[in-house]
């Protein structure tokens, strides 16, 4: 039974719910978002709270009952407060820039890496070795995240790469004379 189903999700900060079958639009200070969603659910909204309930008892009902619920929460947390990230950029010579629409990373190949950076996403860098992203979509900031990260994953010997803030690298030894 899914623990995460169970919770309803608060419409918090003036965030409007609009349900139709399976499809949510939500609405809040940052904008306004909208998704379909697939399985043996229902939603409802109730007063303040939007409830997600499975149809039957099957595992794939059961499966879709949390997931729903908490891509509803997300999205209402996005239009509201919204969803940042900063990932650091560490390497010597290793640097980012923002050139137009596009996201400028220099890490020690032949050739810069430009990544366009996509509609909905805010870049920013403060410093040459900190990028800052802010976007009300958790789904779609995440995978500009992966694919800032994959230019050059950080490696474990002297930790160059591009890393979440705060994340952590486990680190090796190197080869002993």
């Amino acid at each position: 039974m899914s623990r995460v189903g169970k919770v309803p999700v608060s419409l918090t900060h003036g965030a409007k719910v609009e349900i139709s079958g399976l499809n949510v639009k939500v609405h809040g200070a940052k904008g306004s978002l909208e998704k379909g969603l697939a399985g043996d659910i229902t939603i409802e909204q109730k007063g303040e709270t939007v409830v997600v309930k499975p149809l039957n008892d099957t595992n794939a009902a059961k499966a879709m009952w949390g997931t729903a619920r908490s891509i509803i929460n997300s999205m209402v947390k996005g239009v509201t407060v919204g969803f940042s990230e900063e990932l650091e950029v560490n390497g010597v010579g290793y640097r980012a820039a923002i050139k137009g629409k596009y996201l400028n990373l220099t890490l020690g190949k032949s050739h810069n890496t430009k990544i366009e950076i996509p509609e909905g996403i805010k870049v920013e860098t403060p410093k040459q070795n900190i990028i800052t992203l802010e976007s009300i979509n958790k789904e779609k900031l995440g995978e500009f995240i992966a694919v800032v990260k994959r230019q050059r994953p950080p490696e474990p010997y002297k930790g160059k790469g591009i890393k979440r803030k705060g994340e952590y690298v486990q680190r090796k030894e190197g080869k002993k004379g």
